[in-house]
This record gives C-alpha cells, sequence and structure tokens, in this order.
C-alpha cells in the first residue's frame, strides 16, 4: 500500500491508529525540514538529529492532542524548538569534554553545512556573522528571521515579556549589523 499521494489530514488519522508506514511517510516529508531547524538551534549536527527524532516520537505519542488550528508542519515545528532550546540550554550548563581537549581549528562549525553553491554569497555572509553572534542574538534571530517567528510566538517560546522581546530582537539587529559592517 502506497502512502505518499495520500494528504496529511489522512496520513495522520492512521498514525493515530499505530500505522507504521504511516509514521514513515510522515517522517519522510518532515524530516529534513525538522533537522534544519534544530540545527540552527543546537548548531550541533548529531544533537540536531536526535532532537529531530525525539520530536517526532513525541508528536506520534501526543498525536491526538493536535487540534489542527495549526498546520501539522507548524505544530511538529514547535515541538522541535521547544526540544531545541531546552537542549541548548542545557548544553550552555555542560561544556563538553572535546572542547577542552582540541584547539579551535579543529572544531566542526556549522559554516561548512551553510556553504552551499545555492546559497547567495550574502545570504552565506549573514548566515556566518549571525553564528559570531552572542547565542540569545543569535538564537532569536534565527527564530525571527530565519523560522518567521513573530514577537507573540517569541515572547511565548522563549518566556519573555514582549518589551524584553522587541528589545533582544533591537540589539540583535543591530549587532549582526556590526558584524557585517566589520565583515565588508
Amino acid at each position: 500500500m502506497s502512502l505518499t499521494n495520500q494528504n496529511i489530514e489522512s496520513l495522520l488519522v492512521l498514525c493515530n491508529k499505530g500505522n507504521q508506514l504511516a509514521q514513515l511517510e510522515v517522517y519522510n516529508r518532515y524530516q529534513g525540514a525538522m533537522y534544519n531547524t534544530a540545527l540552527r538551534i543546537v548548531r550541533d549536527t548529531a544533537e540536531a538529529e536526535d532532537i529531530m527524532q525525539e520530536a517526532f516520537l513525541t508528536a506520534f505519542q501526543k498525536l491526538d492532542s493536535f487540534k489542527g488550528t495549526a498546520t501539522f508542519g507548524a505544530w511538529l515545528k514547535r515541538i522541535v524548538i521547544n526540544k531545541s532550546l531546552e537542549a541548548h540550554k542545557k548544553s550552555k550548563r555542560f561544556v563538553p569534554l572535546a572542547e577542552t581537549l582540541l584547539p579551535e581549528d579543529c572544531e566542526e562549525t556549522i559554516e561548512d553545512e551553510l556553504q552551499t553553491e545555492f546559497v547567495p554569497k550574502r545570504a552565506t555572509q549573514v548566515m556566518d556573522c549571525m553564528l559570531q553572534l552572542h547565542s540569545s542574538y543569535s538564537q532569536i534571530l534565527t527564530l525571527h528571521l530565519v523560522e518567521g517567528y513573530d514577537y507573540e510566538e517569541l515572547c511565548e517560546v522563549l518566556n519573555i515579556s514582549y518589551a524584553n522581546c522587541r528589545t533582544l530582537i533591537s540589539r540583535a539587529k543591530q549587532s549582526l549589523r556590526k558584524q557585517l559592517t566589520q565583515a565588508s
């Protein structure tokens, strides 16, 4: 039975009944975007992969709580972002042993992931500069500019006030402009 041509609503009904083929089809449709979302926040390929898989498990377990007020992709992305932010906060508490032992030039960076022939030079430069910003600035700009979250959604996701959100975005943009000016 091929599930590739079915719409997402009918696949979700099958997923809710425990159909593993339907779950695999949903996973295949959304895994790339969800991985990229996690990667932009945690900046580690293995961690992003783990977060993405945990998010799918959570989504399939809590599928009955999906009300359909937003698209399934938006609902799933919210799970991925919440798990990514949670992992990012935890990782800031601990310094991995590898980071203390390896010289800086041996560390892998997300810059390699962003460098593709399809990405315009200026977009690559902006993403590179965003990576050099303070983590809170980089995080809020990624959620706002790349993921498309508005101020209200950012306040909810990051658990900050509206005024704090506006100030943080303003300072992050100012810091990004300064980085871009220095890079040019």
